[in-house]
Formats: structure tokens, C-alpha cells, sequence
């Protein structure tokens, strides 16, 4: 392992996660519930009737696969809680920049993922009302599992960043950082 670089296979893992959850979230978009109205014969009553509801299920295994990505680079990183501590410098300044920048975005898509997998499950029931004027079928609006696949692709971004630049900050010594024979603050010393 090179100096700063950090596992490969940590960065190979999140990397699949997230984009299996990406690809998830689009498979949903593409098989989102759209619902028909259908009037009974005898009484004269509307329901609906839904295609399959196959998008819920992406909705949540690109939910559980992106919760996979970030658990895995929470525990490797400890979350940057726990373990020793950063080398002051930049490297830690961007590794808590990315950190709480990847955590923005996946709650983020997780919420977009979470309510359009609810949204998608719900629908709409019998309406016994003869005269239904403004009567239509619940489905879910276009774009909720699309935001959530772009803000996936952020999350994905910002995790790797986050680790390269964790591993930097944790691997860099102290004594390596300061290159300086003596620590002077410009002050001579009088003899």
C-alpha cells in the first residue's frame, strides 16, 4: 500500500455499492407504478388498477445498498470519531470537508430513496362515490428515485475523497511534517 493512498479494495467496494444502488434507483424510475381507472359494471363504482410494483423493491435495495457503502466506509474510517487522530494540516481540513459533504448528500438520497419506495407502494383504493368528478389514481411523480440516483453519484464522489483524503491525514507522522531542524518562531536566542 502506497503512503496515503489507502485500501484499494475499500475504495473498489464503495465504488460497486454505490453504483449498484444507482443502478437500483433508475430500474425504479423506469418501473414506477401508474395506475388505470376502472369503473364496475353494477354500480357504477371507480377503482384503480396499478402495474407492478416492482419499483418499490429497487427503491429499497438501492436504499440498502448505498446504507451498505456508507456503514462500510464508517466502520474502515471509524467514522472519524474513534482510532487515533488526524495530522493537523490540510488533508485533515478536506477529510472533515468531504465528511460532512458525503454524509449532506446521502441523507439526501436516502430520503428521496425511502419516500419514493413509500410513495410508490401506496395507492389508491375504491371510491364508493357514484359521481366522481376529480377522481385519479395516486402514483408517484417523476424525478423522486432520479434525485436520489443523483445524489448517489455525489455521495459516491465525496466517499472516495473523503478516504483518500483520511488516509493521507492518518498516515502523515508529525515529525514528517515538520522538515524544520528547530522549532523557531523567529526569535533568536540571546546568549
Amino acid at each position: 500500500m502506497a503512503e496515503g493512498r489507502g485500501s484499494t479494495l475499500v475504495h473498489l467496494l464503495v465504488v460497486v455499492f454505490c453504483l449498484v444502488a444507482f443502478g437500483f434507483a433508475i430500474a425504479a424510475e423506469r418501473r414506477r407504478s401508474v395506475g388505470t381507472i376502472n369503473i364496475t359494471a353494477g354500480t357504477n363504482e371507480t377503482y384503480c388498477v396499478y402495474n407492478s410494483d416492482v419499483a418499490t423493491g429497487y427503491g429499497v435495495g438501492a436504499f440498502l445498498f448505498l446504507l451498505s457503502g456508507e456503514s462500510l466506509l464508517m466502520g474502515v474510517t471509524k467514522c472519524m470519531c474513534f482510532g487515533r487522530p488526524l495530522t493537523p494540516g490540510g488533508n485533515r481540513a478536506w477529510s472533515i470537508i468531504y465528511f460532512l459533504s458525503s454524509w449532506a448528500t446521502f441523507l439526501v438520497a436516502e430520503s428521496c430513496l425511502i419516500a419514493g419506495a413509500t410513495k410508490n407502494a401506496y395507492h389508491t383504493k375504491y371510491r364508493g362515490i357514484i359521481y366522481a368528478q376529480n377522481f385519479s389514481c395516486e402514483s408517484l411523480r417523476k424525478g423522486i428515485f432520479i434525485a436520489g440516483a443523483v445524489f448517489i453519484v455525489a455521495t459516491m464522489i465525496l466517499n472516495v475523497y473523503y478516504y483518500m483524503y483520511f488516509t493521507k491525514a492518518s498516515t502523515t507522522l508529525l515529525s514528517q511534517k515538520a522538515n524544520r531542524v528547530s522549532s523557531s518562531v523567529g526569535m533568536t536566542g540571546y546568549a
